[in-house]
């Protein structure tokens, strides 16, 4: 059996989890929306082990400690930027989502919260962002040890974020 993976309407600064995931710019040095709050919750350490990072491409991920945050470890990951999705948005994505678990499997995390990557500023629609986020997380834990993972959280920004994860995991038995 694979983690229950649940969804809920919060703030991914203050969960005490193994990891967060940051929806970041490809700077790593902060921003708007869900970064700016990690990166203000975090402290300035944060920004500091961020510079020796070195940036981060679209679909990859870096991590880092949480330091002033409940959760032990910040994975940071650059989601793709919405052109109409003839041009690998769908990949990216995905992409993002599986080596942000990659790396929480790799520090032996047993909880893991993910933002809605891409879907802001980024303009990803949320459905099919939503539907890849979970069909990804389900693909990536199907392919290790199905008890690495206690717990995977989609940590909603508004009410029709959440109603759309809600709608994805009843649907498929979450």
């Amino acid at each position: 059996m694979n983690a229950p993976l649940r969804a809920l309407r919060g703030d991914i600064t203050r969960l005490e989890v193994d990891v967060i995931v940051n929806a970041a710019n490809s700077s790593l040095l902060g921003g708007g929306g869900v970064d700016g709050a990690i990166h203000r919750a975090a402290g300035p350490d944060l920004v500091a082990a961020c510079r020796l990072l070195g940036g981060c491409k679209t679909g990859e991920a870096k991590i880092t400690p949480g330091f002033r945050l409940p959760a032990r470890w910040v994975v940071h990951t650059v989601g793709p930027v919405w052109r109409g999705g003839g041009h690998g948005e769908a990949a990216l994505l995905a992409s993002c989502y599986a080596r942000s678990l990659q790396l929480a499997l790799r520090e032996q995390a047993r909880q893991i919260a993910f933002p809605c990557i891409s879907t802001g500023i980024y303009g990803y629609p949320l459905e099919p962002a939503a539907e890849l986020a979970v069909a990804t997380v389900r693909q990536v834990l199907t392919e290790n040890d199905p008890a690495s993972i206690a717990e995977v959280i989609f940590c909603c920004f508004s009410e029709a974020d959440l109603a759309v994860y809600q709608s994805l995991l009843r649907r498929d038995g979450d």
